[in-house]
């Protein structure tokens, strides 16, 4: 069975490899990249170049263009096998030549969550439970990316939050392709929605809206990128095969996705202070009635409870299309963006059912600043505070206040999974570039679900958030 829900249960075994070792390897890996800069030992320097024209021209003896030499070369060796290390909002270096390029970092995000329910919710959820209190880590990321020569790039990053390490994003990739432009293979995110693709360290919310259930997550694949009309336009596209967190699939029936995405910039200004986004998204997901079924559940936009208030249950099918179109504009401080899912399931136990969702969500910046958008990507980035956090200094950073409103329609053909409405109040602090606090407030109200009585329950969620 295949489980499309946004949020799952479990995390994985760690399979064969401890976390100890996980993070030898990456070790291991800075440790041996590091040691490239002798692969140029070869080519002469300037210094080296004037040398042999004085040498020619009989201004320097044999002796003084020996010794010469030996300290050109000295230097050079020094010179490539360097790194500079420094930081821009995450550590980084690069070898002197800058062949070779490197970054670590992370993320921590800690939450915090109450739950309070009507009568009715607390009723029909008592396993798991939908009242109380709780805390988690809702992520702890490390990763090491870079590029070589220029022409091949590379990412691994690991989540330790759960207990254990899964894969998000491991992938090796080659840029300057004609026509093409850069080819991905590994673990990747598939390429669908703009709140998808847009990281969780940059969202307005603790958590996405009720529609993010339809895009499509992690898989292994290849995928292809390019963006067009001086960045205006950007387009990804990728056949993946569905696994596990640490990329693993092996069956005899068809459990593959083709995805893709184009955006669009009809308007950008101001170093994209003001600015008009459109994207469309569409996904076919290839499986087989009889050996597959899909499954569309959903947390209400929260992560420390496993309760679901929507649930189709496991559907026969041989096959999903998802389609997504979305907006996106931001004006100075305010932002405002939608984005519409729809799913088509290719099932005749259930008599090929439709559902969907959308949601529209609005920002604010106290204090002047705009959310920053990611020209070749074609997403949002990360949001840099006029002033960083340094109360001595009487500065505050960044404040932003947020709504949101999301609906989700499971109900369709001989399927009850039920209807959800849920609106989202927002207030987001930015100490600096790296550290974040998010305070959200969630009214979720559920109607029609077989088997579970209307109701709503008020979510109250916080975050302290750092990336590094």
């Amino acid at each position: 069975m295949v489980r499309i829900s946004r949020y799952p249960d479990g995390r994985g075994l760690f399979k064969t490899l401890s976390t100890a070792w996980k993070i030898v390897f990456v070790w291991a890996l800075v440790s041996a990249i590091s040691g490239v800069g002798l692969v140029f030992a070869d080519e002469k320097s300037v210094s080296e170049e004037i040398l042999d024209i004085l040498k020619n021209r009989g201004q320097i003896t044999e002796q003084e263009y020996q010794d010469l030499q030996q300290k050109a070369a000295a230097e050079k060796k020094g010179k490539e096998t360097d790194f500079r290390v420094y930081w821009k909002n995450g550590l980084r270096m690069h070898t002197m030549d800058k062949q070779v390029n490197m970054r670590i970092g992370g993320r921590i995000e800690a939450d915090w969550a109450a739950y309070d329910p009507d009568e009715a919710l607390e009723n029909d959820f008592q396993a798991p439970d939908i009242e109380g209190f709780g805390t988690e880590f809702r992520r702890a990321r490390l990763f090491v990316s870079g590029s070589l020569y220029d022409a091949v790039e590379f990412k691994a990053q690991y989540d330790f939050a759960g207990g254990d390490a899964d894969f998000y994003d491991v992938w090796i990739g080659l840029k300057h392709i004609p026509v093409v432009g850069t080819v991905k293979v590994g673990h990747i995110k598939e390429p669908f929605s703009l709140e998808a693709q847009t990281s969780d360290k940059y969202i307005l919310f603790t958590e996405r809206s009720l529609p993010y259930l339809f895009a499509p997550g992690y898989n292994m694949g290849i995928m292809f990128s390019n963006t067009a009309l001086d960045d205006h336009l950007t387009w990804r596209a990728g056949i993946f095969e569905e696994t596990d967190t640490f990329g693993d699939s092996f069956n005899d029936f068809s459990d593959y996705d083709v995805t893709a995405r184009v955006t669009y910039l009809p308007w950008y200004v101001d170093d994209g202070s003001r600015l008009l986004h459109l994207g469309l998204s569409y996904s076919s997901r290839f499986r087989s009635e009889g050996n597959t079924t899909v499954r569309y559940s959903t947390r209400p936009e929260t992560h420390i409870t496993d309760a679901r208030l929507v649930d189709t249950g496991a559907i026969p099918a041989d096959g999903v299309n998802l389609i997504n179109p979305e907006i996106s504009m931001v004006q100075g401080p305010f932002s405002v963006q939608g984005e519409y899912a729809h799913a088509f399931v290719d099932s005749n136990a259930a008599d090929d059912p439709e559902f969907s969702g959308y949601y529209i969500q609005a920002g604010w910046f106290l204090t002047g600043e705009h959310r920053n958008y990611n020209r070749k990507n074609g997403y949002y980035a990360m949001v840099k505070p006029i002033e960083n956090f340094h109360p001595a200094q009487g500065k505050w950073g960044g404040w932003e206040i947020a709504l949101r409103y999301s609906s989700l329609d499971l109900n369709d053909k001989n399927i009850s999974g039920g209807e959800e409405d849920n609106v989202t109040i927002g207030l987001n602090w930015y100490l600096n570039p790296n550290v974040r606090f998010m305070l959200n407030y969630v009214y979720a109200d559920l109607e029609d679900r077989a088997g579970v009585a209307d109701g709503s329950v008020n979510i109250y969620q916080g975050r302290f958030q750092i990336e590094f």
